[in-house]
Protein backbone atom coordinates (compact mmCIF):
# COMPACT_ATOMS: atom_id res chain seq x y z
CA UNK A 1 0.00 0.00 0.00
CA UNK A 2 1.21 3.49 -0.88
CA UNK A 3 -1.38 4.87 1.57
CA UNK A 4 -2.81 6.84 -1.34
CA UNK A 5 -6.57 7.29 -1.65
CA UNK A 6 -6.97 4.26 -3.91
CA UNK A 7 -4.90 2.00 -1.68
CA UNK A 8 -6.86 3.14 1.35
CA UNK A 9 -10.05 2.07 -0.42
CA UNK A 10 -8.50 -1.34 -1.06
CA UNK A 11 -7.36 -1.65 2.55
CA UNK A 12 -10.92 -0.95 3.70
CA UNK A 13 -12.31 -3.57 1.31
CA UNK A 14 -9.70 -6.17 2.25
CA UNK A 15 -10.22 -5.74 5.98
CA UNK A 16 -13.96 -6.22 5.51
CA UNK A 17 -13.51 -9.38 3.44
CA UNK A 18 -10.39 -11.18 4.66
CA UNK A 19 -8.02 -9.80 7.28
CA UNK A 20 -5.57 -12.61 6.55
CA UNK A 21 -4.44 -10.79 3.41
CA UNK A 22 -1.02 -9.28 4.08
CA UNK A 23 -0.66 -5.52 3.70
CA UNK A 24 2.74 -3.88 3.42
CA UNK A 25 4.16 -0.48 2.62
CA UNK A 26 7.57 0.98 1.78
CA UNK A 27 9.25 3.55 4.01
CA UNK A 28 11.77 5.35 1.82
CA UNK A 29 13.02 7.45 4.72
CA UNK A 30 11.74 10.63 3.05
CA UNK A 31 7.98 10.41 3.41
CA UNK A 32 5.73 13.23 4.61
CA UNK A 33 4.90 13.29 8.35
CA UNK A 34 1.24 13.01 7.33
CA UNK A 35 1.99 9.68 5.63
CA UNK A 36 3.61 8.23 8.75
CA UNK A 37 0.61 9.38 10.78
CA UNK A 38 -1.72 7.66 8.32
CA UNK A 39 0.16 4.36 8.58
CA UNK A 40 -0.36 4.37 12.34
CA UNK A 41 -3.98 5.51 12.11
CA UNK A 42 -4.89 2.90 9.49
CA UNK A 43 -3.25 0.06 11.39
CA UNK A 44 -5.07 1.04 14.59
CA UNK A 45 -8.47 1.60 12.99
CA UNK A 46 -8.55 -1.74 11.20
CA UNK A 47 -6.66 -3.61 13.92
CA UNK A 48 -4.36 -4.75 11.14
CA UNK A 49 -0.58 -4.92 11.11
CA UNK A 50 0.96 -3.12 8.15
CA UNK A 51 4.39 -4.55 7.43
CA UNK A 52 6.93 -1.82 6.69
CA UNK A 53 9.93 -2.46 4.43
CA UNK A 54 12.96 -0.18 4.53
CA UNK A 55 15.82 0.41 2.09
CA UNK A 56 19.31 -0.91 2.73
CA UNK A 57 20.74 1.92 4.83
CA UNK A 58 24.33 1.27 3.76
CA UNK A 59 23.48 1.58 0.07
CA UNK A 60 21.49 4.75 0.71
CA UNK A 61 24.36 6.22 2.73
CA UNK A 62 26.80 5.44 -0.09
CA UNK A 63 24.50 7.04 -2.67
CA UNK A 64 24.06 10.22 -0.64
CA UNK A 65 27.77 10.39 0.13
CA UNK A 66 28.62 10.11 -3.57
CA UNK A 67 25.81 12.17 -5.13
CA UNK A 68 24.51 14.52 -2.42
CA UNK A 69 21.33 14.58 -0.35
CA UNK A 70 19.05 15.92 -3.12
CA UNK A 71 20.93 14.59 -6.14
CA UNK A 72 17.72 13.31 -7.75
CA UNK A 73 16.87 16.80 -9.01
CA UNK A 74 19.96 16.82 -11.24
CA UNK A 75 19.06 14.04 -13.70
CA UNK A 76 16.54 11.32 -14.47
CA UNK A 77 19.30 8.76 -13.93
CA UNK A 78 19.98 10.05 -10.42
CA UNK A 79 16.28 10.05 -9.58
CA UNK A 80 15.79 6.52 -10.93
CA UNK A 81 18.74 5.30 -8.88
CA UNK A 82 17.25 6.85 -5.76
CA UNK A 83 13.85 5.27 -6.48
CA UNK A 84 15.53 1.93 -7.06
CA UNK A 85 17.33 1.88 -3.72
CA UNK A 86 14.52 3.39 -1.68
CA UNK A 87 11.53 1.66 -3.33
CA UNK A 88 12.25 -1.02 -5.94
CA UNK A 89 14.82 -3.00 -3.96
CA UNK A 90 12.66 -3.15 -0.80
CA UNK A 91 9.68 -4.13 -2.96
CA UNK A 92 11.63 -7.09 -4.33
CA UNK A 93 12.15 -8.30 -0.78
CA UNK A 94 8.47 -7.81 -0.01
CA UNK A 95 7.51 -9.95 -3.02
CA UNK A 96 9.55 -13.00 -2.03
CA UNK A 97 7.29 -16.04 -1.98
CA UNK A 98 4.23 -14.21 -3.32
CA UNK A 99 2.21 -15.22 -6.38
CA UNK A 100 0.25 -11.98 -6.79
CA UNK A 101 -0.08 -8.44 -5.50
CA UNK A 102 -3.05 -6.10 -5.34
CA UNK A 103 -2.62 -2.41 -6.02
CA UNK A 104 -4.70 0.69 -6.59
CA UNK A 105 -3.73 1.67 -10.11
CA UNK A 106 -6.33 3.51 -12.20
CA UNK A 107 -6.07 4.10 -15.94
CA UNK A 108 -6.94 7.77 -15.71
CA UNK A 109 -4.15 8.53 -13.23
CA UNK A 110 -1.59 9.15 -15.97
CA UNK A 111 -0.57 8.32 -19.52
CA UNK A 112 1.88 5.74 -18.15
CA UNK A 113 -1.00 3.70 -16.69
CA UNK A 114 -3.54 3.79 -19.50
CA UNK A 115 -2.71 0.29 -20.79
CA UNK A 116 -2.85 -1.48 -17.43
CA UNK A 117 -5.42 -4.29 -17.08
CA UNK A 118 -7.61 -5.64 -14.27
CA UNK A 119 -5.37 -8.70 -13.97
CA UNK A 120 -1.98 -8.79 -15.68
CA UNK A 121 1.32 -10.58 -15.50
CA UNK A 122 3.93 -8.38 -13.86
CA UNK A 123 6.93 -9.38 -15.90
CA UNK A 124 9.25 -7.11 -13.95
CA UNK A 125 8.57 -8.87 -10.65
CA UNK A 126 7.49 -12.33 -11.82
CA UNK A 127 3.99 -12.44 -10.33
CA UNK A 128 0.44 -11.43 -11.12
CA UNK A 129 -0.72 -7.87 -10.52
CA UNK A 130 -4.38 -7.30 -9.69
CA UNK A 131 -5.79 -3.80 -10.19
CA UNK A 132 -9.38 -3.87 -8.81
CA UNK A 133 -9.87 -0.12 -9.29
CA UNK A 134 -8.41 0.07 -12.80
CA UNK A 135 -11.65 1.45 -14.31
CA UNK A 136 -12.67 3.59 -11.34
CA UNK A 137 -12.73 7.36 -11.65
CA UNK A 138 -11.28 9.72 -9.08
CA UNK A 139 -14.83 10.69 -8.09
CA UNK A 140 -15.72 7.05 -7.41
CA UNK A 141 -12.69 6.70 -5.15
CA UNK A 142 -13.66 9.72 -3.08
CA UNK A 143 -17.33 8.76 -3.00
CA UNK A 144 -16.29 5.45 -1.41
CA UNK A 145 -13.98 7.17 1.07
CA UNK A 146 -16.72 9.55 2.19
CA UNK A 147 -19.42 6.86 2.31
CA UNK A 148 -17.42 4.49 4.50
CA UNK A 149 -15.33 7.06 6.43
CA UNK A 150 -12.06 5.63 5.15
CA UNK A 151 -9.00 7.40 6.62
CA UNK A 152 -6.91 9.27 4.07
CA UNK A 153 -3.82 11.44 3.92
CA UNK A 154 -4.50 15.01 5.06
CA UNK A 155 -2.36 16.27 2.18
CA UNK A 156 -5.16 15.34 -0.22
CA UNK A 157 -7.08 18.30 1.21
CA UNK A 158 -4.13 20.59 0.45
CA UNK A 159 -3.90 19.98 -3.29
CA UNK A 160 -1.89 16.75 -3.32
CA UNK A 161 -3.84 14.14 -5.34
CA UNK A 162 -0.76 11.90 -5.60
CA UNK A 163 1.67 11.61 -2.70
CA UNK A 164 5.15 10.11 -2.64
CA UNK A 165 8.41 11.20 -1.06
CA UNK A 166 8.36 14.71 0.37
CA UNK A 167 11.15 16.21 -1.80
CA UNK A 168 9.61 14.76 -4.97
CA UNK A 169 5.97 15.76 -4.46
CA UNK A 170 4.27 19.13 -4.75
CA UNK A 171 0.66 20.27 -4.82
CA UNK A 172 -0.90 20.44 -8.30
CA UNK A 173 -2.36 23.52 -9.93
CA UNK A 174 -5.97 23.74 -11.17
CA UNK A 175 -6.32 21.79 -14.43
CA UNK A 176 -3.08 19.85 -14.03
CA UNK A 177 -2.85 16.06 -14.31
CA UNK A 178 -3.30 14.27 -10.98
CA UNK A 179 0.33 13.12 -11.08
CA UNK A 180 1.75 16.46 -12.22
CA UNK A 181 3.05 17.04 -8.71
CA UNK A 182 5.21 13.92 -8.77
CA UNK A 183 8.77 14.56 -10.05
CA UNK A 184 7.40 17.79 -11.52
CA UNK A 185 10.78 18.68 -13.05
CA UNK A 186 10.63 15.68 -15.42
CA UNK A 187 8.68 14.94 -18.60
CA UNK A 188 5.29 13.16 -18.11
CA UNK A 189 6.39 9.91 -19.77
CA UNK A 190 9.19 9.56 -17.18
CA UNK A 191 6.95 10.00 -14.14
CA UNK A 192 7.11 6.52 -12.65
CA UNK A 193 9.30 5.37 -9.79
CA UNK A 194 9.70 2.00 -11.49
CA UNK A 195 7.31 -0.07 -9.37
CA UNK A 196 4.71 -0.13 -12.14
CA UNK A 197 6.85 -0.01 -15.28
CA UNK A 198 5.55 -2.09 -18.18
CA UNK A 199 7.62 -3.70 -20.96
CA UNK A 200 7.94 -1.42 -23.98
CA UNK A 201 5.74 -2.36 -26.92
CA UNK A 202 7.66 -3.65 -29.92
Amino acid sequence: SSLGAEDQVLTDMICKINKNVNIFTLDTGRLFPETYNLIAKTSELYDKKIKVYFPDHKKVEEMVEEKGINHFYKSVENRERCCYLRKKEPLKRAFKGLEAWICGLRRDQSITRFDNQLVEWDEQHGLFKINPLIDWTEDQVWDYIRKYNVPYNELHDQGFPSIGCQPCTRAVLPGEDVRAGRWWWEQPEKKECGLHNRPEKK
